[in-house]
């Protein structure tokens, strides 16, 4: 049910890790269509917090259903950067300064992530996909990945008024532990971790 992203499921990927920022991308990068064109070159290139290397995909009945970025935490920092520099060479000039100040506003809006942990950047199910287990088993996934490669916990974030998103993860296991109100234009956020035993 659960596999790492292969080079044919860059569209659909693209389109999932979009939707799971609800509309910050669009932000980002000036608009949805930019943004996704975006999203599909990040996939295509190592490096970034959307490489195909750090995204998994969870299938039902032969369908990607939903997909997943994940890494451990101590990467974030190159990976968002390396995200960045690719947006920004896909911008004209003028839209660099908003990008600019969204990206460092940003890595200021959601409680940090604890050390030794892998953190799911990017989580989003197929709206004809819901509630049929696919995020949950991504969630697995994570939990999975984090024990093989020796990290203590899994962790997420998502916005203060994301009620679905907080229930799913607590179901999954994960418990909040941190919370930022919205500042700069960005919601709010909650930081939510699940340790590994």
């Amino acid at each position: 049910m659960t596999r790492r992203a292969r080079p044919g499921d860059a569209e659909v990927a693209a389109r999932l890790v979009h939707e799971s920022a609800g509309g910050l991308y669009d932000r980002f990068a000036g608009g949805p269509e930019r943004a996704q064109r975006v999203l599909r070159k990040a996939f295509a290139q190592p490096g970034s917090n959307a490489s195909a290397e750090v995204i998994w995909v969870a299938a039902l009945d032969g369908e990607v259903a939903a997909a997943m970025a994940a890494f451990p935490v101590e990467q974030t920092p190159r990976r968002a950067r390396a995200f960045l520099n690719l947006t920004l060479r896909s911008l004209p000039p003028w839209r660099w300064p908003p990008t600019l100040r969204l990206y460092h506003a940003g890595a200021r809006a959601a409680p940090p992530p604890p050390a030794m942990s892998l953190y799911v950047d990017a989580l989003a199910t197929d709206a004809g996909h819901r509630r049929r287990g696919a995020a949950l088993a991504l969630l697995e996934a994570a939990g999975e990945r984090a024990r093989s490669v020796g990290l203590r916990s899994v962790s997420i974030d998502t916005g203060i008024d994301n009620s679905a998103a907080r229930t799913l993860y607590r179901r999954a296991g994960f418990e909040e532990v941190a919370s930022r109100p919205g500042a700069g234009g960005l919601p709010g956020f909650v930081a939510l971790v699940r340790p590994l035993g």
